[in-house]
């Protein structure tokens, strides 16, 4: 009776044994999966666009640069954090008489080449000893009467950008024959509606997002987006649909700089007791597969 108990026992142990094994198993496998599954310790979404929240900037991700070679005429900040993927962020500090003038510097997921940062029609690219001095795109983007808010930069080198102070709209500037072209309006397939701006070029100039007004919109600012036509024409301009867009302000549209997600602002106008109005915004992502849903159309 005591040797059958044993055995009985035994087995049970045995089978206990086994099943913590395979349980501790799974969460191992399922702790694997999921780390496999983050993307720079963010969760990724999906075809339904999520509020990205930004981890908490610490004062030690910022670095200051070339500090073996400080110039106290011009220096900078750079952050390192978790966020830099989105946000890539470079702060200089330039000496004009008796202050400094502070520049923000962010490729901003809108340029394809991640050595360049913009600033407007300014620029400064990564060296060998860290960023160079603060460089301009030349006579062409240096003009009084235009106004650059948003430029991006595919990887042949053309160039999208905003001009505010003539009406908001988008202008072009190609590279042929290793020249750089002068920037022209691009047509009425996106410089149409009340406002047009925030323009992001696909690396391979496949397809081009921007913000507008538009009458077929949702309410205010939508994403918008133009597939190139095989004569190298841009197609009409094509709502990103009611998953992207909302009655709200939405624009800013890019995309991460391995392809993988497209990222945009929404905006909501408030207004405070006093009858004063302010501006509230939220980053939202989604996976980047939705552009070829759009691509059909």
């Amino acid at each position: 009776m005591k040797n059958k108990l044993f055995k009985f026992l035994a087995l049970t142990f045995l089978i206990l044994l086994n099943a913590c094994k395979t349980e501790k198993s799974k969460v191992l496998k399922n702790d694997s999966s999921s780390k496999e599954k983050l993307y720079f310790g963010y969760k990724p979404p999906g075809l339904i666009p999520e509020v990205f929240i930004p981890k908490k900037n610490a004062s030690e991700n910022w670095k200051l640069g070339t500090t073996d070679s400080l110039d106290m005429k011009e220096f900078y900040f750079t952050y390192t954090g978790n966020n830099h993927f989105f946000n890539p962020v470079v702060i200089v500090y330039r000496q004009e008489e008796s202050y400094y003038r502070v520049n923000k510097y962010t490729f901003d997921a809108r340029s394809a080449n991640n050595n360049i940062l913009y600033s407007g029609h300014n620029y400064i690219e990564r060296t060998d000893s860290g960023w160079s001095k603060i460089k301009t795109l030349g006579p062409m983007f240096d003009r009084e009467d235009w106004g650059i808010m948003v430029l991006s930069v595919s990887s042949s080198g053309t160039i999208v950008f905003d001009d505010y102070k003539n009406g908001d709209v988008i202008r072009i500037s190609r590279i042929k024959n290793g020249i750089r072209e002068e920037p022209k309006l691009l047509g009425k397939e996106i410089n149409s509606g009340k406002w047009t701006a925030h323009p992001f070029i696909a690396p391979d100039e496949s397809f081009l997002i921007w913000g507008s007004e538009r009458e077929d919109g949702y309410g205010m600012s939508d994403n918008y987006i133009s597939f190139k036509q095989q004569d190298g024409s841009w197609g009409p301009a094509i709502n990103m649909g009611d998953k992207i867009n909302s009655e709200l302000v939405e624009n800013g549209a890019k995309l991460t700089p391995d392809g993988k997600y497209l990222l945009f602002s929404r905006s909501q106008e408030k207004t405070k007791e006093d009858g004063s109005t302010y501006w509230i915004s939220k980053k939202y992502w989604v996976d980047a597969k939705i552009i070829e849903t759009l691509k059909s159309k």
